[in-house]
């Protein structure tokens, strides 16, 4: 599928601030040796990871490349390689918030963490996927290291108890620059973060702006699964938003329809508050289940449904420290096209 040949961009290797790749264990003498087929990409190839979904929210999967249309700076720019292969391997970093705003609805969310650990690494997906974990309350921790066994994760998120303070911003830090790598990345495999969270963050060193942009260095495409209900504030909330949408992914909110149908607090008093869906009945569980099943189902459709652009950007000399990205689908002006908004051409 690939061409043969390992020349990572010079750009991306100028500021990666990861770990280089591990190398694979020498074969036995009895053994056939057998290499994953490498990839090339030229020097100053910019990479473009783009979801689709239509105005109802379902994705749009036949698209053919002359579909697209690429802009870097409002210059139109040649697409130089097009790839719609729906099982395109995938790195995938698990960040769980164990801070006490977590505590609510802590048991359904570890429960969906489970199930988007096991939705992502399994055998159907021919190995292609690999995964870690990082927990974080006031410190964060690479919990589980990167492995194809979903069990060790589920393990560890079923032993993790939330309580303290959240350092989401360093969690994301440590999990772009500390995990144990896989040969190719960032380019092949691609790098994905799911944040179940709140993103609030009241203890990191690193900041926001800080974390975006070594997301955007390292090709991490961020997606969030919020732990924030419907009709309630959480200033996380447009923190979570600007980290997915400026590196291409989206965020998805369980509980947004749970508590939609509120009544007088002064006609319906309880000790949960004035909602019509009460804690502890059926109703509430159903709306809660559904509402997890379709948030983990977005999360997985979006990172197992990607096209992928490259291009080599037409001459700039502008010496421009951030360079936007626009990538639309002209002939459907009613889709939903999500990519990161950008790249930095230069080493921080």
């Amino acid at each position: 599928m690939y061409m043969r040949g390992l020349l990572i961009s010079a750009v991306w290797l100028a500021v990666a601030l990861a770990q280089p790749p591990q190398q694979p264990a020498p074969a036995k003498p009895s053994e056939e040796k057998v290499e994953a087929a490498p990839i090339q990409v030229q020097v100053n190839e910019v990479i473009v990871p783009v979801s689709v979904t239509d105005e109802k929210g379902r994705y749009v999967s036949d698209l053919d490349v002359g579909d697209f249309r690429v802009l870097e700076d409002g210059r139109e720019q040649k697409i130089a390689y097009f790839n719609r292969e729906r099982n395109q391997p995938v790195v995938v970093g698990f960040l769980l918030d164990l801070s006490n705003g977590s505590r609510v609805h802590w048991e359904q969310f570890k429960e969906s963490a489970k199930q988007l650990v096991y939705n992502l690494l399994t055998a159907e997906r021919e190995n292609r996927y690999s995964g870690f974990l990082v927990t974080f309350t006031h410190e964060a921790e690479l919990a589980v290291n990167t492995t194809k066994d979903p069990d060790k994760i589920v393990e560890k998120i079923d032993k993790a108890k939330p309580g303290g303070g959240s350092a989401l911003y360093d969690a994301i830090y440590l999990a772009i620059t500390q995990h144990k790598m896989v040969r190719g990345e960032p380019i092949e495999p691609r790098r994905v973060l799911v944040v179940v969270g709140d993103g609030n963050d009241n203890a990191s060193k690193h900041s926001l702006d800080q974390v975006i942009e070594i997301a955007q260095r390292n090709l991490v495409t961020i997606y969030g699964l919020s732990t924030v209900a419907f009709g309630f504030f959480r200033e996380g909330d447009a923190n979570m938003v600007r980290l997915t949408q400026e590196t291409g992914g989206r965020v998805a909110y369980p509980l947004e329809g749970l508590y939609s149908d509120i009544s007088g607090y002064l006609s319906n008093p309880t000790d949960e508050g004035n909602y019509a869906i009460q804690p502890g009945t059926g109703g509430y569980t159903a709306e809660l289940a559904n509402g997890m099943f379709n948030a983990i189902a977005n999360v997985v459709g979006d990172i197992t449904t990607q096209y992928i652009l490259r291009y080599v950007p037409a001459k700039n000399d502008t010496p421009k420290r951030f360079r936007t990205i626009k990538v639309q689908v002209p002939s459907l002006p009613n889709v939903y096209v999500r990519y990161r908004t950008g790249y930095y051409p230069y080493a921080p």
